[in-house]
């Protein structure tokens, strides 16, 4: 997706949570205010009316998320069964006893039809300081197991570490090597190849699979390659030269331009729908809800006392990149996204940092204690920190976001 539209969805997204936090204060406070009417200006109310009107953006940001979720489960989505494929050796899924086509059925009791909801699942269970998660599956041969991930100390810390130590991935089933969208003007259309021919073999050697007819392709860079097809029941002869693509470690592969074209069949046999009646989804919402929130509240506790890395650290590059990704990914997938940064904003107004929501919740709070608001000057003074804790932690999202796009 092109940075400009990642950029229209970012401002759709924002504009819906910032209108949806600021409409939850007007909700509470709202009511006609003259002139005449001082003793009804937000300043002159009781405290408790003050708290609930600060209170209530945040507020709605968790209802939204609710929401969010709520529709999410009752449209439904359409995704990928979680099959896994191969288990790399000595990985969290092979110490599990993890077995290629396991397909995984549940994690600590909750259904996970797609790998989406896995991936979520398992990660939420570890930000969640979960070391032991037990996962349902059902073997090749119909089996029902369970499988028991220990995850270290350093996994529940660090997401990244986590996904890369986990060792499971989507099986990928062998696809025939039949040529599906070519590219206008690349070596595959420029060599004569067309959309259905059946890749026979390359260079003397046989392929049956999709897969490997990419792995060599992309080993011959600007090599001209013998290609014998099967077209309408005729082998047919082709000399095509990959053209030489550099990657961003520096590395370069050949390319074609052609696609697959992947067996409807097949495509059907691994995808599932999943969707829940109007009533079943409320509860569900609450629960999504309140689990990933409790997970953003420990994740921003775990950074600020050193246990987990500042990289997880999102700014506006980042959330634009990861609105423009879910929009493209669909319907339910952009709401997801929603529902997420909703719940992020709902929990930071929150901290009980002056200029945030919960900074003013905790002036409330001393209010009540001692009976009377803080001096003016304290106040301007404890916001200026809030406010320098602020800038100084959008710079390092910034740096972080930098730092993604360069690496």
């Amino acid at each position: 997706m092109s940075g400009l539209q990642s950029l229209f969805f970012f401002v759709v997204a924002i504009g819906v949570l910032v209108a949806f936090h600021e409409f939850g204060h007007f909700w509470v406070a709202r009511g006609d205010v003259s002139a005449d009417d001082l003793p009804y200006a937000f300043n002159r109310q009781a405290l408790w009316k003050r708290s609930a009107i600060v209170a209530a953006g945040p507020v709605f940001n968790l209802m939204l998320a609710v929401i969010l979720f709520w529709l999410i489960l009752v449209i439904g989505e359409t995704g990928i069964k979680p099959i896994v494929g191969p288990v790399a050796p000595g990985s969290l899924a092979a110490l599990a006893g993890f077995q290629e086509q396991d397909e995984i059925l549940s994690i600590n009791q909750k259904d996970t039809p797609t790998w989406a909801l896995t991936l979520d699942e398992l990660l939420g269970q570890a930000l969640n300081g979960q070391r032991d998660i037990v996962i349902n599956v059902r073997t090749l041969e119909g089996e029902p197991q369970l499988r028991v991930l220990a995850l270290s100390d350093e996994d529940v810390r660090d997401p990244e570490q986590l996904h890369q130590h986990l060792g499971l991935k989507p099986w990928s089933p062998k696809i025939p090597p039949v040529l599906g969208r070519l590219l206008p003007g690349d070596a595959a259309e420029s060599a004569g190849l067309k959309s259905g021919d059946l890749v026979l073999s390359v260079d003397g050697q046989s392929v049956d699979d999709w897969q490997k007819w990419v792995a060599y392709i992309q080993s011959k860079a600007n090599i001209a390659v013998d290609t014998v097809v099967l077209r309408d029941d005729v082998q047919m002869h082709f000399s095509v030269t990959p053209r030489q693509e550099f990657l961003a470690d520096g590395s370069s592969v050949g390319k074609i331009g052609a696609g697959v074209e992947v067996p409807t069949a097949l495509i059907d046999s691994l995808k599932v729908d999943y969707s829940y009646p109007l009533l079943d989804a409320v509860p569900l919402a609450f629960e999504k809800t309140a689990f990933y929130a409790l997970a953003t509240v420990k994740m921003i506790g775990k950074m600020f006392v050193g246990q987990a890395s500042m990289e997880n650290l999102s700014g506006p590059i980042s959330i634009a990149q990861y609105a423009g990704q879910s929009a493209q990914m669909g319907f339910s997938a952009f709401l997801r996204f929603l529902a997420l940064v909703s719940i992020s904003l709902g929990v930071l107004n929150l901290l009980p940092v002056p200029v945030l929501d919960g900074g003013h919740l905790l002036f409330y709070s001393i209010e009540a204690v001692k009976g009377s608001p803080l001096s003016e000057s304290t106040q301007v003074y404890f916001q200026k920190l809030g406010m320098a804790f602020l800038i100084g932690l959008m710079v390092v999202a910034m740096v972080m976001d930098v730092g993604r796009l360069l690496n």
